[in-house]
């Protein structure tokens, strides 16, 4: 009987050890696991950031190829980014970018220089550059391929070197060749579902003033007349063919015919440097009018009157509105001038573009004054030149105020209304009104880079115009925005933007509002 005790409480004690054994075990099992997981979760994501490096590395080391396109010797490039996009270089002439697809690679093209002979025959033969750019797009097409073969390969096997460097396990070099093959695809599958071959007419120009004409082609290639991107990237190349092939001077293509160039500027506020600009692109763009939405003083003085001499000098005609900075005096003195235009509430007719316009009520050249101006005025102003546009008889193409505040009873009548005042570039679309033609609204940047004022900042304030293209119509087909780096700085861009039409409305921003410190501008 005391031997049975026994053997139970011997049981008992093994069955109890057992128990507790299991329950510390528990725990160390949990405590195994989620270190496992951690370490594999670690070891994943070091895979990734590894193969992703050494893509990087493989591309910046050889992720280029050389190939000749047209009369050019070029180069293509592939490196990792954001935004995707192409860039084309054409040294010293600037540079094209075009928003040709969206991430994570970019593609640049660099025309580095041109063949000897082929150079000899762009200038000699008449024919010399429709031959030596007839198989651009194939060599382009060529090039683009051997890049995209040659980038893949170097981007594998930069991941598999990186790997083998970090790790030192063939499994793990495998692995990373496997996501860096995974990554190459799934930005190729991106690129070619994002590719837009129409974003080649569209682009944007940074360098010379004076080449952005010959460099980004004319009107002739911005109303969708080349619906094809052979066709583009065709006229593209011969472009700066020309450019490279012209020994006296750079050739500008001649305007299409019916086409009206206009000029908008604004707020110029006595900066003597915007003339020179003014005129450069008069003369480059072959502009045919001129538009000045009004500051073209600071003060309004009498002594101001002589800065607006140099409006003479760009012979073309010239329409004006007074801003808010320009005096009678000052509309006087621009009165004065043989091609100038000064329009109060009223309408006139050039080139065949119908343009209505009526200046800023304020005058306000400094912060006090303004104070005694109520922004009723402002707003009312806009409708008594609506009021007159719907009591003519002729429709009016452009309608012109020099605060976007006075715009809002423009709405519905009339296309496209241009103004300034705000030394910001805006342009949208102004909220639809039923029934009603729907209305655009440009308001230009500073020409002037604000004057004095432009310098008061870490950075001066560019000087900005845009030059807009109308058919016979009178119908805005697109519209090049050019920026001047401001007083000490040279930089140039200019980007074209095509006309949709119908255009679809955005909301309006909040700087249409009436602002009561409009002085400051």
């Amino acid at each position: 009987m005391a031997a049975d005790e026994n053997d139970a409480a011997r049981r008992s004690g093994r069955w109890k050890t057992r128990v507790a054994g299991w329950r510390s075990a528990g725990p160390a099992l949990v405590r195994w696991t989620r270190t496992r997981t951690i370490r594999r979760i670690g070891l994943t994501l070091a895979l990734i950031v590894v193969s992703l490096a050494g893509m990087a590395l493989g591309l910046r080391f050889d992720g280029h190829v050389q190939q000749d396109v047209g009369p050019f010797s070029a180069s293509f490039g592939l490196r990792p980014s954001l935004t995707g996009g192409t860039d084309v270089q054409i040294p010293p002439l600037g540079s094209l970018s075009v928003a040709s697809h969206d991430g994570p690679a970019h593609m640049s093209l660099n025309l580095n220089s041109l063949n000897q002979a082929r150079a000899t025959k762009l200038v000699t033969e008449p024919n010399g550059v429709q031959d030596a750019s007839d198989d651009v797009v194939d060599d382009v097409t060529d090039g683009v391929i051997r890049l995209l073969l040659q980038s893949a390969g170097v981007a594998v096997l930069g991941a598999m070197l990186l790997a083998a460097l970090v790790f030192r396990r063939s499994s793990r070099v495998l692995i990373s060749g496997l996501i860096a093959l995974a990554t190459i695809t799934a930005s190729g599958a991106i690129a070619f579902g994002t590719f837009r071959p129409s974003s080649i007419e569209e682009p944007k120009y940074n360098g010379l003033l004076a080449n952005a004409p010959a460099v980004i082609g004319d009107a002739r290639s911005i109303a969708n007349q080349f619906n094809a991107y052979r066709d583009e990237l065709q006229s593209l190349v011969d472009n700066v063919s020309k450019l490279y092939g012209t020994i006296s001077s750079l050739p500008v293509y001649a305007p299409t015919p019916g086409t009206i160039r206009v000029l908008h500027i604004s707020d110029l506020h006595l900066n003597p440097s915007a003339w020179s600009v003014i005129e450069t692109v008069v003369t480059e763009f072959k502009i045919d009018l001129v538009i000045d939405t009004g500051d073209i003083n600071d003060w309004g003085t009498t002594m101001e009157s002589s800065f607006v001499d140099s409006i003479k000098k760009l012979k073309v005609p010239y329409v004006y509105i007074r801003g808010n900075h320009d005096s009678a005096t000052t509309a006087k003195a621009v009165a004065k001038e043989p091609n100038a235009i000064v329009l109060e509430n009223q309408m006139t007719t050039v080139d065949g573009l119908t343009i209505a316009g009526i200046g800023d009520p304020r005058f306000t050249p400094d912060k006090a004054s303004d104070e005694n101006i109520p922004d009723s005025a402002v707003v009312a102003s806009g409708q008594q030149l609506a009021a007159t546009i719907r009591a003519s008889a002729k429709p009016v193409d452009i309608a012109l105020v020099h605060d976007p505040a006075s715009a809002g009873a423009l709405d519905g009548t009339v296309p496209l209304v241009l103004a300034g005042h705000l030394h910001k570039r805006e342009v949208y679309e102004m909220p639809a009104v039923p029934g009603l033609q729907p209305t655009s609204m440009m308001v230009e940047g500073s020409t002037g880079g604000a004057g004095l004022r432009g310098l008061q900042g870490e950075t001066p304030t560019p000087l900005e115009m845009s030059v807009l293209y109308f058919n016979e119509a009178a119908s805005l087909q697109a519209y090049d925005e050019i920026t001047v780096g401001g007083t000490g700085e040279s930089n140039v861009t200019l980007e074209r933007h095509l006309v949709q039409s119908p255009a679809t409305p955005q909301p309006v921003p909040t700087s249409l509002q009436p602002e009561p410190s409009s002085s400051a501008k």
